[in-house]
């Protein structure tokens, strides 16, 4: 970044806030657990808890390359592309072959600098991406959206419930203005007009995307909202509810993450 650093505005003071407290949570969690611990699969099939925490860690570091080195990374994305059934993979596995303390401690540095990176981006600032360039606050909303569906992984492995919290907003609303992108990235043309989105948040609140006087609309708890549009779930064993054949479509392909369509999670009992 050649420009000096600017205040931060308040929306990505308190996005940051939230990313260092959804990876401090985390955090949390693997940091208590043996060492063995770590090979435990968790849902995302031949990923171990070692894995996710990897994948962490490398996609902290690939937003680092972007916002320092953009050629470096447009070098970095075009391996992406010769290998795109791979290439995450590839990154995981590597880091998951650390001791688990080295990779805590890889994944701890990374995502310090770049919530520091982030906080100190001019005004202005747009850092590529392996999809559309970001803003800073773009940057930090998806980082949360993983750091929470990759945590979601590890608790799940390690047998954790974890309590919802407000957070939560930010990985719904990334899936709602996603939407189109689950329809370009399988060749397929989206609705030409906006749904209405209702979710109940961890609080009651009523989280409402989209005009209200929509023909179609998805309602629905917030949780499990969040679970479908990051894959972590099937859309069967979830409350979110389709008004409108589009909307019902969508709810088959949503997702809230950049890169390649994926294929979901099955129904409980089919695992």
């Amino acid at each position: 970044m050649s420009h000096p650093p600017g205040r931060p505005t308040a929306l990505l003071t308190g996005l940051l806030g939230d990313l260092r407290d959804e990876g401090a949570q985390l955090d949390a969690l693997v940091a208590g657990v043996p060492d063995a611990a770590w090979a435990t699969p968790t849902p995302a099939a031949g990923w171990s808890v070692a894995h996710q925490v990897a994948h962490l860690a490398w996609t902290d570091e690939a937003a680092l390359l972007a916002a320092h080195r953009p050629d470096a990374f447009a070098a970095h994305v075009e391996q992406a592309l010769k290998a795109p059934d791979s290439f995450v993979d590839e990154g995981a596995a590597a880091g998951a072959a650390l001791p688990p303390r080295e990779l805590l401690a890889r994944w701890r540095t990374g995502r310090d600098r770049l919530a520091e990176t982030l906080r100190d981006a001019p005004a202005g600032t747009r850092l590529p991406w392996y999809g559309p360039a970001m803003s800073a606050a773009s940057m930090a909303s998806a980082r949360l959206m993983e750091t929470w569906a990759h945590g979601q992984d590890v608790a799940d492995a390690l047998g954790v419930v974890r309590t919802p919290t407000d957070r939560l907003r930010h990985v719904a609303r990334i899936g709602v203005r996603a939407r189109d992108y689950a329809y370009f990235v399988r060749e397929l043309t989206p609705p030409a007009q906006e749904f209405r989105v209702e979710l109940t948040g961890p609080d009651g609140q009523l989280w409402t995307y989209g005009p209200w006087d929509a023909a179609q609309r998805v309602t629905g708890p917030a949780l499990d909202f969040c679970l479908l549009v990051t894959q972590r779930a099937h859309r069967a064993d979830l409350a979110v509810l389709a008004e409108g054949p589009d909307a019902d479509r969508w709810l088959d392909i949503a997702q809230a993450f950049a890169g390649p369509a994926g294929n979901g999670r099955p129904r409980k009992g089919e695992r």
